[in-house]
């Protein structure tokens, strides 16, 4: 049982903790599975200071890696009101061919019916505006609507990166396929093609699932009791070879190595109380906190989250709050590197 209290375990507050800015990754490091890694044996109480491509040496024969394959869409919009305002527009999640859900700053300067340019080959036009900045958009474009955004879209880095990306491809994983994210998976950005390899040749069977990432994952969670906080919802799938292939591994007692929360939710969002996966293509907003009974997941592969963040929350559910606080409270002396460019921990 952790040492704090149970009802301390749904404070907000219960989750921050001291973080130098200095420590916030502003670019990924080359190559990418040079990024280091804290590896904590949670049945020893221990942790070890290690290098993500040793990663390798704590995965065994038989155990499922369970991937991400999402791609990150160039969902960054800067577009300009017939006034001349500047506007910019994050894509959340798509409803059907021509409505998305968005973030649009400044949101104050947009009415229902306005409409907003982004080139000669596409705009969009107000819809209904909501809470936090969203509104509901209706895209006019010429051709292909993915070929229009290519051409004008950015990918949208998170808010706490200031730097920019010269290499557009650094915020995608190695094995993206199925575009649809606003943000990248980002425990994925670790793995290199040979690393996998590596991986694969000892015996690890690597299984694809999907979760689009939406901008809720930046989400601050405001409710100092988190039971209040409404989790964003988002797409995942889970093909009917793959839950086969995990449940038969869950049957000969193998692991299910979890790379990243998203493969996390996807596992545990279409886990039974049982302990079996059903195939899902749909939306989930399953919430992970302490006393979390975890159905499927047996090890994690993720990044060092922000404070009082649903990331941190689900990571102590998983490792124990008290763990958690110690591993994190280490890593800063440690001066590892945190967030989406940071180093990684392999929890198990």
């Amino acid at each position: 049982m952790d040492n704090i209290q149970n009802k301390d375990l749904l404070k907000k507050s219960s989750y921050k903790y001291y973080l130098p800015e200095e420590l916030i990754a502003q670019t990924p490091v080359e190559p990418r599975d040079s990024s280091r890694l804290l590896v904590y044996d949670r049945k020893n109480d221990k942790i070890e200071h290690k290098i993500f491509h040793d990663i390798v040496d704590y995965l065994s024969e038989g155990d499922i890696l369970v991937v991400n394959n999402t791609r990150v869409l160039p969902a960054r919009l800067f577009g300009y009101k017939d006034t001349g305002a500047k506007i910019e527009i994050l894509l959340q999640k798509r409803i059907d061919l021509k409505t998305w859900e968005v973030i649009a700053r400044p949101i104050k300067r947009l009415k229902v019916g306005q409409k907003v340019t982004f080139s000669n080959n596409l705009s969009c036009k107000i819809i209904d505006i909501g809470e936090f900045g969203s509104c509901k958009i209706e895209f006019d474009f010429a051709g292909v609507f993915e070929e229009r955004l290519m051409e004008v879209g950015q990918v949208p880095l998170p808010p706490y990166i200031h730097e920019k990306l010269s290499n557009k491809e650094r915020y995608q994983t190695v094995y993206s396929k199925i575009e649809g994210s606003s943000a990248a998976p980002t425990a994925g950005l670790h793995f290199t093609n040979e690393l996998l390899d590596k991986i694969k040749a000892k015996g690890v069977k690597i299984v694809e699932v999907l979760l689009h990432v939406g901008l809720g994952t930046f989400r601050p969670v405001k409710e100092e009791n988190i039971l209040n906080h409404e989790m964003h919802s988002e797409y995942i799938e889970m093909t009917e070879e793959n839950a086969s292939i995990i449940n038969q591994a869950k049957d000969k007692g193998q692991r299910i190595v979890a790379v990243g929360t998203t493969s996390v939710r996807v596992l545990e969002a279409c886990a039974t109380e049982e302990g079996r996966i059903i195939p899902a293509k749909r939306e989930t907003n399953i919430f992970i906190y302490p006393s979390y009974k975890f159905k499927i997941v047996d090890a994690l592969i993720t990044n060092f989250h922000l404070p009082e963040s649903t990331l941190i929350m689900l990571v102590s559910a998983f490792a124990g709050y008290d763990n958690t606080m110690k591993i994190y409270d280490i890593a800063v002396k440690e001066k590892y590197r945190f967030f989406s460019f940071g180093d990684a921990m392999f929890l198990y």
